[in-house]
């Protein structure tokens, strides 16, 4: 199967400027291309990875990615899809944003051997520019009139909520951007997310106006869940790569409990894992289908988070609804996997003090008499082991429960 249409049976495609040029491309030899990210905040989310997935299919068939942070653009702010402008970043903020997205993105792609990654920051070639320089030698290549038709400008314009000047220039910046790439590392294909479209066809019109070159441009779907939310938002808000934001055990959780009717699709997208399996796995419902959703949660959390942090996540999943004896490394294991979690209940206590106190202070009882009301009625748990005695002393950090879904982690104060 040819690249391009592994990456239509995987759903990675929306529009392409040139599909038959770009497959003769790719089959002439190993094709440069690029990808951008401007840091507007220090961690991206699960729904920023399909152009990264993209790159990693495209960089793993043999072609060169290089990722372009917009250390540059950044300064300005892309309007597409906002209601109102962007706040303008101090130049520290952005430079801690750049360190932060750099290091996620390194998880999924290669930077190291003969079609290695590059990590590139436009503020390298925008910066330089003088204002009447880039309209003089950029600007002129560029139609108001067309840049008004834009999706995201029109928008802004109908609902009366206007275009500030430098927000109708990013235009001209990123189509730049990919003309520099072109010109200076032989780039000949951006892919971004469906909203860029505009853009990117900017960026390949440019390429063609000044060198007479041929290039193209990809992208890949904006996605909302089964549901209807935007892919990696959930209730509580995005779901962040940056590990202290999301923690490894709650982007595993996030995996884990995705809509029935979306396993097929993520597994596609989101897994490296080839289709004939994705097939089998999500040709299940029941039992089999929850093992497809942990077996997408694992592979998820490994690409964004590495091997270990996804076997711990996904063994603390398993274990916390398990009758099972934990071993006191299994336990330090649990502790030290959920503490890190903002989703899983806790509370902080001194210790020593009795399961009762710590069932009131953890939120899973409202009182101490219901505390002792749920141990004789058998609803009480210390890690997977039933508490007959309220007055059972906890010296440790340890997990409670209270019936069969309410459970609470319980550390000490420091």
């Amino acid at each position: 199967m040819h690249l391009l249409d592994q990456l239509e049976a995987r759903g990675l495609v929306a529009q392409f400027s040139d599909r038959e040029g770009l497959k003769a491309a790719l089959d002439a030899g190993p094709v440069v291309f690029y990808a951008g990210f401007d840091p507007t905040a220090d961690s991206l989310h699960a729904g920023h990875l399909l152009p990264v997935m993209l790159m990693r299919w495209i960089q793993q068939a043999g072609h060169r990615p290089i990722v372009v942070l917009g250390g540059g653009t950044a300064r300005v702010g892309d309007p597409t899809g906002k209601d109102k402008s962007r706040d303008l970043l101090s130049e520290d903020q952005i430079a801690h944003n750049l360190q932060a997205q750099q290091a996620q993105i390194a998880h999924f792609l290669d930077f190291e051997g003969e079609h290695a990654a590059v990590m590139v920051d436009n503020s390298a070639w925008l910066l330089p520019w003088g204002y009447i320089d880039f309209l003089r030698e950029i600007g002129k290549h560029f139609s108001v009139n067309r840049m008004l038709t834009a999706e995201g400008t029109r928008q802004r314009l109908d609902r009366n909520q206007g275009l500030s000047f430098i927000e109708f220039n990013y235009h001209l910046l990123q189509s730049y951007d990919f003309l520099h790439l072109h010109q200076d590392m032989g780039c000949s294909l951006q892919i971004g997310g469906d909203d860029q479209w505009f853009h990117i066809v900017g960026g390949v019109d440019l390429i063609r106006r000044v060198t007479g070159d041929h290039a193209f441009g990809l992208t890949v779907p904006l996605l909302l869940t089964a549901d209807g939310k935007k892919m990696g938002k959930t209730e509580g808000g995005a779901v962040f790569l940056d590990p202290d934001k999301t923690s490894p055990y709650d982007y595993f959780q996030y995996w884990l409990n995705v809509h029935d009717d979306d396993v097929a699709k993520l597994l596609k997208l989101y897994t490296p894992l080839p289709l004939d399996l994705v097939a089998e796995l999500s040709a299940t419902d029941g039992a089999g289908l929850r093992e497809a959703k942990r077996v997408l949660a694992r592979e998820a959390t490994r690409l964004a988070h590495g091997d270990d942090e996804a076997a711990d996540a996904d063994f603390v999943s398993r274990v916390l609804f398990s009758k099972a004896a934990l071993s006191a490394d299994e336990r330090h294991k649990v502790v030290r996997t959920l503490a890190r979690s903002a989703t899983f209940p806790r509370t902080t206590v001194r210790f020593p003090l009795s399961w009762c106190q710590a069932a009131v202070a953890a939120g899973l009882c409202s009182s101490k008499g219901e505390a002792r009301r749920l141990v004789k009625q058998g609803g009480a748990r210390l890690w997977q082991q039933k508490v007959t005695d309220a007055d059972t002393p906890l010296t440790e950090p340890c997990v409670l429960w209270a019936g069969k879904k309410k459970a609470a982690l319980v550390l000490g104060a420091s």
